[in-house]
């Protein structure tokens, strides 16, 4: 299956793409409602000025029809009656105009109601000084008192036009103030478009050239994961396989083909081709794990063996689990090992198992010699030994007599001797069968075994409360016995022993040199005593079966009874220490996994 890395910029990239959508949307939505006022703006503007010009074109209809008039009545030429006759449809079209444009005014409507009046009015006047002039209805005071009526009406409605000239006029500033302010905002807003938009291209740039560096950088990761994937698949001697369920394509990673033995490419991986490769006695099993394959759409573990062309045969295992890729087809991934080595490797372990059962079958039946066969001929000797009375030996001779206590003393060694192997065995064989015990009553049972030997030597026991632990009673118990036993029998002459034991509990990561760290709190118990000591150069060694220290004419003993330590400490997965002053005393340390 490719790998495709996962960018979280690219999640960056779609809120900066959706960021600079909106904000240029907003700014284009502002930059249309700016634009439109600035039309209205523009708009408004051109409606005062067309304002303005149909009143200067009714004044100057009026004025045409005044003029006309009075060259009429001077010369009684009809020609300058012309002006005078088109003026009424003059000024009735800037009427008409002049109402539509002020329709939305009421105040400009109600001034265009009153020159309308006054113009009427004045066309009635001059109507009037036309009749008047006449020679034939000639009346010279008529006509002057119209000829004056006229003139003032002429004034009261260029006063009307410049009234609604001012109004438009004021208009007309508030109107440029706005349009002068629109106007003067749009750069500003075509720039801030052009930044904003500018911003984020070169905040996308900015992250597609961290993106592509980043590629650039997985790309080589990739290559060097994919080499030493391909190393690792050598070395460990496995394969990697993907099975399209869709499609029902195979791909091979080069190493399967390798451990197959051919070379990568050598053939096209399908399901029959690698069955010819498998053993004729599992190729039945590997074909049905094949089809469940289908069907369940995982694989369990299968083992199975390959034959390759050179006819050497290979153990395989083979595991799968199905993945979805993020167009949702369905691919098994599957792993293919090699385990020849360690097939070949079990049956070696096999054999040896079979020699150490066989080992173990000796080993008891060597107990059973120690135990019975051995030990009787011992206790004939023994006894033999202690049937001769003191009258027999008086009369034995000296070498004689000596003979006897020898052969005595070997005896009572040989016994003690086939008693400590015969308990060390039993730490190996026996069935370790863990209790919830109290120490403190196993420690008691120790001092009760131990209590004539204690009495003579006028030992002194002092012991904290210790805690209840999942152990082997019989064996703490031993080992409690053989810790105590080893400082009464090194004691320092004429000094009463003393022997002191504290238990605390302590975490494993305090000791990670020694004891497990799977295990997370031990209970460390200390056995100190005032004996003779040891040089701690032997601290290790004194563990080591049938090592001693001292002579056996000096100290009784075998050399097994911190060996059986030991072993009874590692039967219960924990650590035993040992230390020493010369002439101060040891200390034995032991740790007990909670």
């Amino acid at each position: 299956m490719k790998w495709i890395p996962n960018f979280n910029s690219s999640n960056s990239l779609r809120v900066i793409f959706v960021i600079a959508v909106f904000i240029l949307l907003f700014l284009s939505s502002i930059a249309y409602k700016h634009n439109q006022d600035l039309n209205e703006s523009s708009k408004l503007a051109m409606h005062t000025y067309e304002i303005n010009i149909q009143l200067e074109r009714l004044m100057s209809a009026i004025k045409d029809a005044e003029t006309g008039q009075r060259g009429y009545i001077i010369t009684r030429n009809n020609r300058f009656l012309t002006p005078y006759l088109y003026s009424r449809d003059k000024v009735n079209a800037s009427f008409v105009t002049l109402k539509k444009l002020t329709v939305d005014n009421a105040v400009q409507q109600k001034n265009l109601e009153n020159l309308f009046k006054l113009i009427i009015q004045r066309f009635v006047s001059f109507e009037n000084c036309l009749k008047y002039s006449d020679p034939k209805t000639y009346d010279k005071r008529k006509l002057d008192n119209h000829m004056f009526g006229g003139r003032i009406l002429m004034e009261n409605i260029r006063f009307q036009v410049d009234k609604m000239n001012d109004i438009e006029r004021k208009y007309l500033k508030k109107r440029l103030e706005i349009y002068d302010q629109e106007i003067s905002l749009s750069p500003v807003f075509s720039i801030s478009l052009f930044l904003t938009a500018l911003l984020f291209i070169l905040l996308a740039y900015r992250q597609i050239s961290r993106d592509f560096q980043r590629l650039k950088l997985f790309n080589k990761q990739l290559l060097i994961s994919g080499g030493l994937m391909a190393e690792s698949e050598i070395i460990g001697k496995f394969s990697t396989w993907q099975w399209e369920l869709d499609s029902h394509k195979i791909t091979y990673s080069d190493n399967q083909y390798r451990l197959l033995g051919v070379t990568p490419n050598s053939f096209v991986p399908v399901i029959e081709t690698f069955l010819d490769f498998v053993h004729p006695d599992d190729r039945a099993a590997v074909s049905e794990s094949m089809d469940k394959i289908i069907e369940k759409k995982n694989l369990p573990f299968i083992y199975y063996k390959i034959v390759r062309p050179n006819n050497e045969i290979r153990y395989f295992k083979s595991t799968g689990k199905l993945l979805t890729d993020q167009q949702g087809s369905k691919i098994l991934l599957g792993i293919n090992f090699d385990i020849t080595d360690e097939h070949l490797l079990n049956i070696e372990l096999q054999e040896r198992n079979r020699e150490l059962e066989k080992s173990n079958k000796e080993l008891a039946s060597f107990n059973h010699v120690a135990s019975h066969d051995l030990q009787e001929p011992l206790r004939k000797i023994q006894t033999f030994i202690s049937r001769v009375s003191e009258a027999d030996k008086a009369v034995m001779s000296e070498s004689g007599r000596d003979y006897i206590s020898k052969i005595a003393v070997s005896a009572k060694r040989m016994r003690v001797l086939i008693d400590d192997l015969l308990l060390f065995s039993r730490t190996n064989t026996t069935k370790k069968e863990f209790i919830k015990s109290n120490l403190n009553e196993l420690l008691q049972n120790a001092e009760s075994e131990l209590a004539e030997v204690i009495h003579e030597n006028k030992a002194v026991i002092k012991a904290s409360k210790m805690p209840k632990l999942e152990v082997i009673p019989y064996q703490i118990e031993q080992l409690f016995i053989n810790l105590i036993g080893n400082s009464l029998k090194y004691n320092k002459a004429g000094v009463p022993p003393e022997i002191s034991i504290e238990s605390e509990k302590v975490l494993s990561s305090d000791y990670p040199e020694f004891l497990e760290q799977s295990v997370k709190k031990f209970h460390k118990i200390t056995f100190t005593d005032n004996g003779m000591g040891f040089d701690p150069q032997f601290k290790e060694t004194i563990f080591i079966l049938f090592q001693r220290l001292h002579s056996k004419t000096d100290y009784p003993g075998t050399g097994i009874g911190l060996a059986i330590c030991k072993k009874i400490v590692e039967n219960h997965k924990g650590h035993i220490l040992a230390d020493s002053t010369p002439n101060v005393g040891s200390v034995f340390t032991v740790f007990l996994p909670e």
